[in-house]
């Protein structure tokens, strides 16, 4: 079933859904589930047992002791260790039942959340540019935690069904009119809990995609702080929010309205069938039918198993915001697009070389965003993509890094199809560098070094030479080691740019793309790390998105695409002269550059001291 299809949560088969999610639980954590069951049966079985000697205590020792004046102190003894016993045994089924519960339900978030993360890693661009930033944070965490939520009490349910059927077995065999009151109270039990969840199911559903869409529009505001603050959004974000979030206010209070109708009268259930019994057992009593040991034990019985039996209730009434949250956190799971990966490797260390045969890509179905695209980049070359914005140039940068696939043609390094490459192998040949650049909120060394066993000390200082960053890194308080803001705020357009090369250059890869990597860089610090590419790359192919002539220089061969078909290739000069798009759009852009370096003055490291420009 597609991602989208899957059947709305209705109250009619929330229960069947619910115990399908609970099962999934139980095999994951068999052992600790069956730990914590058997804590809560021991628990109710000491619960009847202490009813039975409270009787016997109540009806036998006591009341004869009125009668005949005579106190048998001995027995009262054994009767208050049998109850301390009885309770001490009851602090371990209680400690067995929390501890094994407790640790299912982390567990399974914990166990849950990692998937989900890890399914977003598998899941390939487009489908993340499907699905709001703030929903898959939702999924990861908030529908995570709710799908399991019910794992807390049932254990505790799973007991007191085993206790409500040696309750009833233990009435039967007192009295048939009290085992009566019985099977008449336990069943409605059941049915109101039953009734509630189908009541609730749609709901809490609801709820919970409120509650994602509060989660997105937080997020994008957030995430958009710099251009709502800029443009004077705030009243229009906030008033935005305020409404999806008042939508979640009301589907919440739905929630608690009926959750508070539904407590009291699970609540009072227990203590109404307590009177009928005290009733009947009154009668019966008179009849001859019933002792008073036996009454005072079914009455106990029934006040004791009043806070047991609402386990069941918190079960049930926690199952609809359970498969709510499953249903969600499963669309993920069972999102399908993920990129499967070969099993070959590019042995060597040389540059490699990279060819287009034929491609063709859309992001929406008849909607092509390139045609039948061929080109090479040869081993240890240079070659600069050039062309009109929504040429289709960076969709080029990420076939050839391989963030998507062609819908046909073939895409190949070193003569090696991109799909039929291992991750690893991908990641260390090919290094993408996009123009909007990412900053991890870590040190300097952890952003370009990535954890990555193969970089070196020597390749980190390289990278960061090379990229023109070693400058600005050591001005910084703590040099290597300071650690940036979130998404490095606390760096200039440039510095991150030039960073995220360091970042691509320290890990040698032997395919270099870079998809307008320096666009914020000062033009003259630009050419240095030109310069320095261009002396370092006899190790590295470099398929560069350009803009600048700067850029354009560097190139052996240069490409030039329009509405994503290559219309010439060849060098600066003889596109220069053959080609007038071409020709058009390079002089448009050294008019540009020309016109900012006479409005702009830059520092050489685009900032000092590592304040912002």
């Amino acid at each position: 079933m597609a991602e989208d299809d899957k059947p709305e949560i209705t109250g009619r088969d929330v229960i069947a859904r619910g115990a399908r999610v609970m099962l999934r639980a139980i095999r994951d954590e068999p052992r600790i589930f069956t730990v914590a069951v058997l804590g809560s049966c021991l628990f109710g079985a000491l619960v009847i047992g202490q009813a039975k000697v409270i009787g016997w205590v109540v009806g036998g020792v006591v009341t004869k002791a009125y009668d005949t004046g005579a106190f048998a102190t001995s027995t009262m003894v054994l009767v208050a260790g049998v109850l301390i016993a009885m309770g001490m045994g009851r602090v371990i089924g209680i400690f067995g039942r929390r501890l094994g519960s407790g640790y299912m339900m982390f567990a399974q978030q914990a166990r849950y959340r990692r998937m989900v993360t890890r399914r977003y890693l598998e899941l390939p661009l487009s489908w993340h540019q499907r699905h709001a930033t703030g929903t898959l944070l939702s999924n990861a965490n908030a529908d995570v935690e709710s799908a399991w939520f019910p794992l807390a009490p049932l254990p505790f349910a799973v007991g007191t069904v085993f206790m409500l059927a040696g309750a009833l077995v233990a009435l039967l065999l007192t009295d048939w009119a009290l085992a009566l009151v019985g099977l008449v109270v336990f069943p409605m039990l059941f049915a109101v809990n039953v009734f509630f969840s189908r009541r609730m199911a749609p709901r809490v559903s609801l709820a919970q995609q409120k509650r994602a869409e509060v989660s997105a529009i937080a997020h994008e505001s957030f995430d958009g702080a710099l251009v709502v603050k800029t443009m004077g959004g705030e009243e229009r974000e906030t008033e935005r929010f305020a409404s999806r979030a008042a939508e979640l206010r009301d589907a919440l209070i739905r929630v608690g309205r009926l959750r508070g109708l539904f407590d009291p009268l699970v609540e009072s259930l227990p203590f109404v069938g307590t009177l009928v019994a005290m009733v009947v057992g009154s009668y019966r009593m008179k009849a001859g039918e019933v002792s008073l040991e036996e009454l005072i034990f079914v009455t106990f019985l029934f006040t004791v198993l009043a806070f047991p039996v609402r386990a069941i209730g918190w079960v049930l009434g926690d199952l609809p915001r359970s498969v709510a949250g499953w249903e969600r956190v499963e669309k993920v799971l069972d999102a399908t697009g993920e990129m499967h990966y070969g099993a070959k490797d590019l042995p060597g260390s040389e540059a490699a070389s990279l060819k287009f045969e034929s491609v063709n890509f859309s992001y929406e179905p008849d909607q092509p965003v390139l045609h039948e695209v061929s080109f090479t980049v040869p081993a240890g070359r240079t070659v600069a993509l050039v062309g009109p914005t929504g040429s289709g140039k960076s969709t080029v940068a990420m076939l050839a890094s391989r963030l998507v696939d062609p819908d046909s043609g073939q895409v190949s390094v070193d003569g090696t199809p991109v799909q039929d490459l291992s991750s690893p192998a991908l990641a260390r040949a090919v290094a993408l560098v996009p123009q909007l650049a990412f900053v991890f909120e870590d040190s300097v060394e952890a952003n370009v070094v990535l954890d990555r066993e193969h970089v070196m000390d020597r390749h980190f200082r390289s990278a960061l030479s090379t990229a023109q960053a070693d400058t600005f890194v050591m001005r910084l308080p703590e040099g290597v080691d300071t650690l940036l803001g979130e998404r490095g705020t606390s760096l200039s357009g440039g510095q991150r740019q030039r960073l995220t090369l360091a970042r691509a250059l320290a890990g040698s890869p032997r395919l270099l793309i870079l998809d307008d990597a320096t666009s914020a860089v000062d033009p003259r610090i630009e050419a240095r790390i030109l310069s320095s590419l261009r002396t370092s790359a006899a190790s590295t192919s470099v398929l560069v998105v350009a803009y600048r002539r700067a850029t354009i220089a560097l190139a052996d061969e240069v490409i030039y695409m329009e509405h994503g078909r290559v219309l010439a290739h060849g060098t600066h000069e003889q596109l220069l002269s053959t080609v007038e798009g071409y020709r058009n759009l390079v002089t448009a852009y050294e008019k540009a550059d020309a016109e900012r370096e006479r409005e702009h003055v830059y520092d050489e490291d685009d900032v000092t001291s590592g304040v912002p420009a």
